[in-house]
């Protein structure tokens, strides 16, 4: 689950505890819209636990220095040949 998801989960877990007032026999929805945050919290926690660790860092590279060749071109001097 990225990190999407788990925002997804807060927010459907907010809306379930704070902005609703729906009764079902047998599911208290209060209960699921916090177990729903906590898990968004848990997942995002992870997510960026992980991020952290993938992030690597990359040392400068030393610049490319090109030599000086002639250039040779075979055929004639104006480029149409070849």
């Amino acid at each position: 689950m990225g990190l999407g998801g788990c925002i997804i989960l807060i927010a459907a877990g907010a809306i379930l505890t704070f902005a609703t007032d729906w009764n079902m026999k047998g599911v208290n929805l209060d209960l699921v819209g916090v177990i729903f945050m906590i898990v968004g919290l848990i997942g995002v926690a992870t997510f960026s636990s992980i991020a952290r660790r993938r992030r690597v860092v990359v040392p400068p590279t030393t610049p490319v220095v090109e030599e000086d060749r002639p250039q040779h071109r075979g055929g004639y001097s104006d480029g149409y040949g070849v």
